[in-house]
């Protein structure tokens, strides 16, 4: 007959499965992080250093620092890398600048396959980086995908132009109701504005809600004072 396990050695082996996975979470990131902040450092460094010149690189430095290989630097390509990128962002915004870019999309605009390659990533890369001025306004709750369930989404603006005037009555607000755990994906709503819950967590709070399926909540002690001002009130017994 066998003897069954000990309960003491069951604890044991939970609590090794406990740490090791604690200890994960905490490791994990922090070597991800590192490891690809040096992937990209890396791979712009072998892209744009061949493109630099390296006496005139080398023509930069003092007497002092002559000796120093700038080539074999880390990082220094990513720096020229940005410095490029941080020029033509200021060349675009003169007239000269945007003449130039016009006049590049026009040639782009006639061929068919670079064309569509380039429209599609150009529409991408305003989504991505767009300026405080057209990102979200805030996170809220919709009803979805029927009554009684709740979806977290961000309004984007009011709705305008065509949808508008084809649903006249309420007002109506430009929601998009991302997809968990990859909220780059989605769907774009229109619903009345009474239908619509405000939250008084972030947009970075809500994505971090979203991506962790949940798991990650917001501090409730970071709240705008409003928030808590208006759970204070829901409490029993407030005036």
């Amino acid at each position: 007959m066998s003897t069954p396990p000990r309960p003491h050695r069951r604890g044991f082996l939970a609590g090794l499965r406990a740490s090791f996975l604690t200890g994960l979470v905490v490791v994990a990131p922090a070597v991800l992080t590192i490891w690809l902040i040096t992937t990209v450092v890396e791979f712009v460094d072998s892209r744009v250093m061949p493109l630099i010149p390296r006496d005139a690189l080398q023509g930069l430095l003092p007497d002092r620092l002559a000796t120093l290989d700038l080539v074999s630097l880390p990082g220094l390509g990513l720096v020229i890398a940005l410095l490029f990128t941080l020029l033509v962002g200021w060349l675009a915004k003169g007239f000269i600048g945007r003449s130039l870019i016009q006049w590049g999309e026009d040639i782009v605009a006639r061929m068919p396959v670079v064309r569509s390659v380039y429209n599609a990533l150009k529409q991408i890369a305003e989504t991505v980086f767009a300026q405080s001025s057209t990102s979200f306004n805030r996170a809220c709750l919709v009803e979805y995908p029927r009554s009684g369930l709740w979806a977290v989404a961000f309004v984007s603006t009011d709705t305008k132009g065509e949808i508008a005037r084809k649903l006249d009555g309420d007002k109506l607000l430009s929601v998009f109701l991302p997809t968990t755990p990859n909220p780059t994906s989605g769907f774009l709503l229109f619903v009345p504005e009474k239908d619509v819950i405000p939250l008084d967590m972030s947009i970075e709070d809500a994505a971090k809600l979203i991506i962790s399926a949940g798991l990650v909540a917001p501090d409730p002690d970071r709240l705008p004072q409003a928030g808590k001002r208006r759970r204070d009130d829901n409490r029993p017994g407030a005036s």
